[in-house]
Protein backbone atom coordinates (compact mmCIF):
# COMPACT_ATOMS: atom_id res chain seq x y z
CA UNK A 1 0.00 0.00 0.00
CA UNK A 2 2.92 2.22 0.26
CA UNK A 3 3.47 5.13 -2.41
CA UNK A 4 7.09 5.97 -2.14
CA UNK A 5 6.81 9.24 -3.52
CA UNK A 6 5.75 10.27 -0.13
CA UNK A 7 9.22 9.59 1.05
CA UNK A 8 9.96 13.28 -0.54
CA UNK A 9 7.09 14.47 1.23
CA UNK A 10 7.99 17.47 3.70
CA UNK A 11 5.07 19.20 4.07
CA UNK A 12 2.25 20.54 6.67
CA UNK A 13 3.62 20.51 10.57
CA UNK A 14 6.77 17.91 9.28
CA UNK A 15 8.99 21.18 8.75
CA UNK A 16 9.08 22.84 12.19
CA UNK A 17 9.13 19.04 14.24
CA UNK A 18 11.33 18.50 11.81
CA UNK A 19 13.82 21.49 13.02
CA UNK A 20 12.80 21.94 16.81
CA UNK A 21 13.44 18.07 17.57
CA UNK A 22 15.05 15.70 14.84
CA UNK A 23 17.98 18.88 13.90
CA UNK A 24 19.39 18.49 17.74
CA UNK A 25 19.15 14.52 17.56
CA UNK A 26 20.83 13.40 14.82
CA UNK A 27 22.08 15.84 12.08
CA UNK A 28 24.37 18.73 13.68
CA UNK A 29 27.31 16.80 14.68
CA UNK A 30 27.35 15.44 11.01
CA UNK A 31 26.41 19.00 9.64
CA UNK A 32 29.34 20.37 11.47
CA UNK A 33 31.45 17.50 10.35
CA UNK A 34 30.74 18.30 6.76
CA UNK A 35 30.95 21.70 6.91
CA UNK A 36 35.04 21.09 8.27
CA UNK A 37 35.73 19.00 5.15
CA UNK A 38 34.61 21.76 2.63
CA UNK A 39 36.02 24.53 4.80
CA UNK A 40 39.56 22.64 4.63
CA UNK A 41 39.84 24.04 1.39
CA UNK A 42 39.48 27.68 -0.18
CA UNK A 43 36.09 28.20 -1.96
CA UNK A 44 34.35 30.97 -3.77
CA UNK A 45 30.72 29.80 -4.35
CA UNK A 46 29.17 26.40 -2.79
CA UNK A 47 26.05 24.99 -3.87
CA UNK A 48 23.82 22.68 -1.00
CA UNK A 49 21.09 20.45 -2.62
CA UNK A 50 18.81 18.83 -0.37
CA UNK A 51 19.59 21.87 2.45
CA UNK A 52 15.73 20.67 4.42
CA UNK A 53 15.67 23.67 7.24
CA UNK A 54 19.51 24.70 6.95
CA UNK A 55 21.43 22.88 9.55
CA UNK A 56 24.77 22.25 7.31
CA UNK A 57 23.58 26.29 5.80
CA UNK A 58 24.07 27.22 9.33
CA UNK A 59 27.62 25.25 10.20
CA UNK A 60 28.97 26.92 6.73
CA UNK A 61 27.88 30.25 7.55
CA UNK A 62 29.32 29.84 10.83
CA UNK A 63 33.05 28.27 9.38
CA UNK A 64 33.33 30.21 5.58
CA UNK A 65 34.91 33.60 4.86
CA UNK A 66 32.21 36.08 3.61
CA UNK A 67 33.35 36.36 0.16
CA UNK A 68 31.87 32.86 -0.05
CA UNK A 69 28.03 32.89 -2.28
CA UNK A 70 26.06 30.22 -0.91
CA UNK A 71 23.02 28.88 -2.51
CA UNK A 72 20.79 26.61 -0.56
CA UNK A 73 17.66 24.58 -2.95
CA UNK A 74 15.67 21.84 -1.47
CA UNK A 75 12.83 19.99 -3.90
CA UNK A 76 10.60 20.83 -0.73
CA UNK A 77 9.96 25.34 0.03
CA UNK A 78 8.05 24.66 2.97
CA UNK A 79 11.61 23.24 4.55
CA UNK A 80 13.51 26.37 2.97
CA UNK A 81 10.86 28.49 4.14
CA UNK A 82 11.56 26.86 7.52
CA UNK A 83 15.59 27.56 7.24
CA UNK A 84 15.48 31.02 6.10
CA UNK A 85 13.07 32.16 9.45
CA UNK A 86 16.73 31.88 11.24
CA UNK A 87 19.68 34.68 11.13
CA UNK A 88 22.74 34.11 8.92
CA UNK A 89 25.90 36.33 8.14
CA UNK A 90 25.66 35.31 4.47
CA UNK A 91 23.11 36.47 2.00
CA UNK A 92 22.35 32.62 1.49
CA UNK A 93 20.01 32.55 -1.95
CA UNK A 94 17.50 30.31 -0.97
CA UNK A 95 15.78 28.37 -4.56
CA UNK A 96 13.82 25.13 -4.88
CA UNK A 97 15.26 23.02 -6.86
CA UNK A 98 15.01 19.51 -8.13
CA UNK A 99 18.44 17.75 -7.85
CA UNK A 100 17.81 15.91 -10.86
CA UNK A 101 17.21 19.05 -12.74
CA UNK A 102 19.21 21.74 -10.89
CA UNK A 103 18.38 24.97 -12.67
CA UNK A 104 22.30 26.29 -12.65
CA UNK A 105 24.42 26.55 -15.46
CA UNK A 106 27.35 24.53 -15.84
CA UNK A 107 30.63 24.75 -14.37
CA UNK A 108 28.82 27.42 -11.40
CA UNK A 109 30.36 26.26 -8.34
CA UNK A 110 33.25 24.66 -6.99
CA UNK A 111 31.92 22.98 -4.67
CA UNK A 112 28.43 20.70 -4.07
CA UNK A 113 27.02 19.99 -0.56
CA UNK A 114 24.64 17.12 0.23
CA UNK A 115 23.22 16.13 3.83
CA UNK A 116 21.24 12.89 3.69
CA UNK A 117 19.58 13.60 0.76
CA UNK A 118 21.11 11.42 -2.09
CA UNK A 119 18.74 8.73 -0.20
CA UNK A 120 15.73 10.27 -1.59
CA UNK A 121 16.68 10.83 -5.12
CA UNK A 122 14.48 8.61 -7.08
CA UNK A 123 17.38 8.87 -9.79
CA UNK A 124 20.61 8.85 -8.30
CA UNK A 125 23.09 8.89 -10.83
CA UNK A 126 20.91 11.52 -12.74
CA UNK A 127 21.55 14.23 -9.73
CA UNK A 128 24.73 12.97 -9.66
CA UNK A 129 25.37 13.88 -13.14
CA UNK A 130 23.84 17.27 -12.62
CA UNK A 131 25.75 17.99 -9.40
CA UNK A 132 28.86 16.66 -11.90
CA UNK A 133 27.17 18.94 -14.73
CA UNK A 134 27.79 22.43 -12.33
CA UNK A 135 31.03 21.79 -10.71
CA UNK A 136 34.05 23.67 -12.00
CA UNK A 137 36.91 21.45 -13.18
CA UNK A 138 38.84 20.22 -9.62
CA UNK A 139 35.77 20.82 -7.77
CA UNK A 140 34.44 18.07 -5.19
CA UNK A 141 31.21 16.96 -4.14
CA UNK A 142 30.83 15.84 -0.68
CA UNK A 143 27.87 14.50 0.98
CA UNK A 144 26.88 11.61 3.47
CA UNK A 145 24.53 8.91 3.98
CA UNK A 146 23.29 6.87 7.02
CA UNK A 147 24.93 3.78 7.73
CA UNK A 148 22.51 -0.09 7.98
CA UNK A 149 19.53 1.03 10.48
CA UNK A 150 21.22 -1.28 12.71
CA UNK A 151 23.82 0.80 13.05
CA UNK A 152 21.64 3.53 14.27
CA UNK A 153 19.50 2.50 17.84
CA UNK A 154 16.68 4.74 17.84
CA UNK A 155 15.84 4.40 14.43
CA UNK A 156 15.73 0.55 14.87
CA UNK A 157 13.81 1.03 17.91
CA UNK A 158 11.12 2.87 16.38
CA UNK A 159 11.03 0.42 14.02
CA UNK A 160 10.44 -2.11 15.44
CA UNK A 161 7.91 -0.24 17.54
CA UNK A 162 5.89 0.30 14.46
CA UNK A 163 5.89 -3.52 13.75
CA UNK A 164 4.00 -3.84 16.72
CA UNK A 165 1.27 -1.26 16.01
CA UNK A 166 0.81 -2.68 12.22
CA UNK A 167 2.14 -5.93 12.05
CA UNK A 168 0.62 -6.72 8.96
CA UNK A 169 1.49 -3.81 7.15
CA UNK A 170 4.24 -2.03 9.11
CA UNK A 171 5.90 1.36 7.72
CA UNK A 172 9.36 0.86 6.26
CA UNK A 173 10.16 4.42 5.22
CA UNK A 174 13.25 4.09 7.41
CA UNK A 175 14.85 0.80 6.34
CA UNK A 176 14.03 1.58 2.83
CA UNK A 177 15.15 5.41 2.51
CA UNK A 178 17.18 7.06 5.28
CA UNK A 179 19.14 3.64 5.87
CA UNK A 180 18.24 2.12 2.67
CA UNK A 181 21.65 3.66 0.33
CA UNK A 182 25.06 2.64 2.91
CA UNK A 183 26.31 0.60 0.52
CA UNK A 184 30.03 1.69 -0.75
CA UNK A 185 30.23 -0.33 -4.14
CA UNK A 186 26.58 0.72 -5.06
CA UNK A 187 27.16 4.42 -4.32
CA UNK A 188 30.21 4.25 -6.04
CA UNK A 189 29.11 2.97 -9.21
CA UNK A 190 26.38 5.18 -9.19
CA UNK A 191 28.98 7.84 -9.15
CA UNK A 192 30.63 6.43 -11.58
CA UNK A 193 27.75 5.99 -14.24
CA UNK A 194 26.71 9.94 -13.63
CA UNK A 195 30.11 10.67 -15.00
CA UNK A 196 32.75 11.10 -12.32
CA UNK A 197 36.04 9.28 -13.17
CA UNK A 198 37.89 9.61 -9.78
CA UNK A 199 37.39 7.00 -7.34
CA UNK A 200 35.55 8.29 -3.97
CA UNK A 201 36.61 8.83 -0.70
CA UNK A 202 34.67 6.85 2.36
CA UNK A 203 34.95 7.98 5.71
CA UNK A 204 32.42 6.03 8.20
CA UNK A 205 31.69 8.20 11.34
CA UNK A 206 29.95 6.94 14.37
CA UNK A 207 28.16 9.43 17.16
CA UNK A 208 25.71 9.91 19.81
CA UNK A 209 22.06 10.54 19.36
CA UNK A 210 20.64 12.31 23.01
CA UNK A 211 17.10 13.39 23.83
CA UNK A 212 15.63 14.54 27.13
CA UNK A 213 13.47 11.87 26.97
CA UNK A 214 12.40 8.87 24.88
CA UNK A 215 9.24 10.77 23.78
CA UNK A 216 10.85 13.55 22.24
CA UNK A 217 13.11 11.17 20.03
CA UNK A 218 9.80 9.14 19.31
CA UNK A 219 8.15 12.38 18.29
CA UNK A 220 11.20 13.59 16.43
CA UNK A 221 10.94 10.43 14.14
CA UNK A 222 7.49 9.30 13.84
CA UNK A 223 6.21 13.30 13.24
CA UNK A 224 9.35 15.13 12.23
CA UNK A 225 9.97 12.84 8.75
CA UNK A 226 7.75 11.45 5.86
CA UNK A 227 7.66 8.39 8.45
CA UNK A 228 4.22 10.61 9.70
CA UNK A 229 3.01 10.17 5.83
CA UNK A 230 2.89 6.49 6.23
CA UNK A 231 1.37 5.75 9.36
CA UNK A 232 -1.45 7.81 8.48
CA UNK A 233 -1.75 6.54 5.04
CA UNK A 234 -2.50 3.42 7.45
CA UNK A 235 -4.76 4.72 10.31
CA UNK A 236 -4.18 8.66 10.73
CA UNK A 237 -6.38 8.29 13.90
CA UNK A 238 -3.39 6.43 15.32
CA UNK A 239 -0.39 8.72 14.57
CA UNK A 240 -0.35 9.38 18.67
CA UNK A 241 -0.72 6.15 19.50
CA UNK A 242 1.86 4.62 17.14
CA UNK A 243 4.60 7.58 18.32
CA UNK A 244 4.07 6.25 21.87
CA UNK A 245 4.46 2.93 21.30
CA UNK A 246 8.14 4.28 19.81
CA UNK A 247 8.75 5.98 23.13
CA UNK A 248 7.73 2.92 25.16
CA UNK A 249 10.41 0.96 22.77
CA UNK A 250 12.76 3.34 23.08
CA UNK A 251 12.56 3.65 27.06
CA UNK A 252 12.48 0.04 27.61
CA UNK A 253 15.92 0.07 25.63
CA UNK A 254 17.87 3.38 26.59
CA UNK A 255 16.01 4.09 29.89
CA UNK A 256 13.14 6.45 31.05
CA UNK A 257 14.90 10.01 31.53
CA UNK A 258 17.61 11.30 29.04
CA UNK A 259 18.13 8.68 26.68
CA UNK A 260 21.25 8.30 24.84
CA UNK A 261 21.50 5.93 21.05
CA UNK A 262 24.24 5.27 18.75
CA UNK A 263 24.13 6.53 15.20
CA UNK A 264 26.85 6.01 12.26
CA UNK A 265 26.81 7.31 9.09
CA UNK A 266 28.85 6.85 5.86
CA UNK A 267 31.15 10.64 4.34
CA UNK A 268 31.96 10.29 0.33
CA UNK A 269 33.88 13.05 -1.02
CA UNK A 270 34.69 12.75 -4.96
CA UNK A 271 36.62 15.48 -7.27
CA UNK A 272 35.59 15.94 -10.85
Amino acid sequence: MTDNSTDRAFGGSIPLLYETNLVPLIFEPYARDLARTLAARPLSNVLEVAAGTGVVTRALDALLPDHVAMTATDLNQSMLDQAATRSFDHDVKWQQADAMQLPFGDASFDAVVCQFGVMFFPERSKAYSEMLRVLRPGGRLVFNVWDRIEENEFAQAVSRALEQVFPADPPRFLERTPHGYHDHGLIARDLSQAGFSAVPEFRTMAARSRAASAQIAAIAYCQGTPLRNEIEARDSSRLIEATDRAAQEIARRFGSGEVDGKIQAHIVVVTC
